[in-house]
């Protein structure tokens, strides 16, 4: 809704709360009066999806006339025989923003509070404020997630913690001891969701997926998407590991036809390529140290990511700024997005791309600072 709309007088009138809710800004995806770009501004795949999540996709084109499996059986087989889960623990959605959406519808009422990063997954505190929630964020040291800050901050009224890992948009991340140390400090009541959106690009040996805690714990969730490494963005599909008794209320309020049949049959395909999604891996750890040592090489600091993007800080780089970079980058013909809390004019999030796209990126931010 536009905002001049959202001031005026309407009635009926929705929650207060509700038109405060500035709208989503997605990144941008094209640069006025140039032809071609190339887009690294929203973490996508430069990869897209494995073949045969193509050719998946395309044979449900005869029964586009049928309703899709609403127990979505075959992608939640293929998902728990890739990651070793329990079938019975997992639920898909219309992208992993739906089934954030759901758990805060369930589990949040106006008034409680809920507790993020600094820098946190925007949709996180758009779904916190439709509920009325109070967002309560922690500190952060040089991108990181202060563990301790966020523990202090944990009160009676704290309902639930979320946090990405690695966090978008930071790419950093906090390591299996740190995760337990946030849940062993959390009340049993509170819920502790851990979205591993970006967990398939993690190659550091200290990081561990939130779900084994899903299988100890009674108040720990796990949300997981098919739109980063494994390219199927446009498909809108995602998934939830969480516990038998979570599952059952989520699974209560969830639209039965809310995954798409094209979308469920190309992630069905997608998960079972591992060996197309480990050369993404490989490429992606190779292209960060590379592009950490030569920016850096040009004097701007890049924070280490574990994810498929990287920040530059441009705040010690006399007379540089984020915004200019990016300007000086779009008339290369590179696309690149500002998004970190109160530090807009400093960093900048590129997203990993080809390495004629890397390597274009380099070019340009070296021809930039000179």
């Amino acid at each position: 809704m536009p905002s001049d709309q959202k001031t005026r007088d309407i009635s009926p009138r929705p929650r207060p709360e509700i038109l405060e809710i500035p709208s989503y800004a997605p990144g941008k995806s094209e640069i006025p009066g140039q032809a071609e770009s190339i887009k690294l501004s929203s973490n996508e795949s430069s990869f897209g999806p494995s073949p045969t999540a193509i050719e998946a996709y395309k044979t449900v084109a005869s029964s586009l006339h049928r309703y899709p499996d609403a127990s979505q059986q075959q992608l939640r087989q293929a998902i728990a025989e890739v990651y070793k889960l329990d079938t019975d623990k997992i639920i898909c959605g219309n992208g992993s923003d739906e089934i954030l959406d759901l758990i805060y519808r369930c589990y949040l009422r106006a008034g409680d509070e809920i507790i993020l990063s600094t820098n946190h997954f925007v949709m996180c505190s758009l779904f916190a404020k439709i509920q009325g929630a109070e967002i309560i964020l922690a500190d952060e040291d040089n991108y990181v997630t202060n563990v301790d800050d966020l523990l202090k901050k944990v009160t009676s009224k704290t309902r639930m913690v979320t946090i990405a890992n690695p966090n978008n948009p930071t790419g950093t991340y906090l390591n299996g001891d740190q995760i337990r140390q946030i849940h062993s400090g959390l009340p049993s009541e509170v819920l502790l969701i851990i979205d591993d959106a970006y967990a398939e690009y993690v190659t550091c040996e200290d990081y561990e997926s939130g779900s084994r805690l899903v299988d100890e714990f009674e108040n720990v969730i796990t949300t997981h998407t098919f739109s980063k490494i494994y390219g199927l963005s446009a498909l809108r599909i995602g998934w939830a590991y969480c516990p038998i008794s979570i599952f059952e209320i989520l699974q209560g309020i969830r639209s039965p036809f809310s995954t798409n049949s094209a979308a469920m049959a190309a992630a069905t395909a997608a998960v079972r390529d591992q060996t197309y999604i480990h050369t993404i891996r490989k490429h992606t750890a190779e292209w960060l140290n590379r592009i950490e040592k030569e920016i850096s090489a040009l004097g701007i600091e890049v924070i280490p990511s574990a994810a498929n993007f990287y920040l530059l800080n441009l705040k010690h780089c006399n007379g540089k700024s984020a915004k200019s970079a990016a300007k000086h980058l779009e008339r290369a013909g590179i696309i690149t997005r500002s998004i970190v809390a109160g530090d807009g004019d400093d960093v900048l999030r590129i997203t990993v791309g080809l390495d004629s796209e890397n390597e274009a990126v380099i070019d340009a931010l070296a021809d930039y600072m000179s």
